[in-house]
């Protein structure tokens, strides 16, 4: 099925936009996840079903400690299909209090010979009311963890307000706990394709939020997802707010925003349209990893997230000091057998 996927399927796909062939692969999956015999048929094909590879993060069994990143089912439509495809869990999202229409299209650009989607969502996604509403009557599979990822309403008209973006967070936050939707949060102070941009990376403005969402009573572990193109010093700013503040854990990290980065940059689009996922964040997200690890020790949990294509990347995050990992370029560029690939390396590696 992977040589199927590779040399038959990717190529037909690749033929069409990636926004286009997105949609179709969300509707897809939607509908074969509400039926057994289509869950049991691609689990048989891509499902791990070797030695007990589960861990307990926060309180949280991962059956797989493979999730799927935040950005590919922004409204949570998958969560019943992604089981069998070898994923311990998901990040849904990002979502945010109101429903947002996102930047025009393309939104995700194809970058083959970097490994890499531009990624220009601007935060598409259907608001949290309906998010809540869809998850609330979705039967759940058992031992599967959602995650969500909250970000503030991609608005232009209130991108220079940081106190209504709060109110935004805040808002989200407020009516998932209320709600009781999702097994931890992740606030996303790291968008590069909205409005609002990263307003939320100055460390005033974040030591502002996290006094806010601190106030709401709730028992479920909350993270940030960090960026990755700001300096070290900075991103230790943000790394000693949030441990004032209490936040459990960090996903490292968000897309790049350095074309310069890519190994072949003439590729890219002449003027910024949105940040860069897969290969271009493997080695700073590294980095940022095994720095933070070292200096905080096990104080945070980390995610690690960015340009996982083969085990061997997923087992590079592990050693800089993830605790679980985070994919989606990985997963359409090599195809949707990587996860159970690297199911199976993480056992060796676990049981030697």
């Amino acid at each position: 099925m992977d040589i199927f996927y590779r040399y038959v399927l990717k190529p037909i796909m690749f033929r069409f936009d990636a926004d286009t062939v997105h949609e179709v692969f969300i509707a897809i999956g939607e509908t074969a996840g509400r039926f057994t015999v289509s869950r049991k048929f691609f689990e048989f094909i891509y499902g791990y079903r070797g030695s007990d590879i589960s861990k307990t993060v926060d309180g949280i069994r991962y059956r797989i400690p493979i999730l799927l990143s935040a950005g590919f089912d922004a409204e949570g439509r998958l969560s019943r299909i992604l089981p069998s495809l070898a994923f311990g869990g998901e990040e849904i999202g990002s979502i945010t209090a109101h429903p947002c229409d996102g930047n025009p299209r393309p939104r995700l650009t194809r970058l083959i010979r970097n490994k890499s989607f531009v990624v220009y969502k601007g935060l598409r996604n259907c608001g949290v009311d309906a998010l809540i509403e869809r998850l609330t009557h979705m039967p759940r599979v058992h031992g599967f963890v959602l995650g969500i990822s909250i970000a503030r309403t991609n608005s232009e008209a209130a991108s220079v307000d940081a106190e209504a973006g709060i109110r935004d967070y805040v808002e989200s936050f407020q009516k998932l706990t209320t709600a009781g939707i999702g097994d931890y949060y992740t606030l996303n102070i790291s968008c590069s394709n909205s409005h609002t941009g990263e307003t939320f990376t100055d460390p005033l403005l974040l030591t502002r939020l996290l006094s806010r969402i601190q106030e709401i009573k709730q028992n479920k572990p909350v993270y940030l997802k960090m960026p990755i193109n700001v300096s070290w010093e900075q991103f230790s700013a943000l790394l000693a707010i949030a441990d004032r503040h209490g936040v459990q854990g960090l996903v490292i990290g968000n897309v790049n925003k350095k074309y310069s980065d890519l190994m072949y940059p003439e590729d890219a689009p002449k003027e910024f349209r949105g940040g860069l996922s897969g290969a271009p964040c493997f080695v700073r997200s590294n980095e940022l990893i095994r720095k933070t690890r070292e200096r905080y020790g096990k104080r945070f949990t980390i995610i690690g997230s960015g340009g996982i294509f083969t085990p061997g990347d997923a087992m590079e995050k592990f050693s800089a000091g993830a605790d679980l990992v985070q994919l989606i370029t990985g997963m359409v560029y090599i195809g949707p057998g990587l996860m159970k690939e690297i199911c199976k390396r993480y056992a060796k590696e676990v049981s030697s």
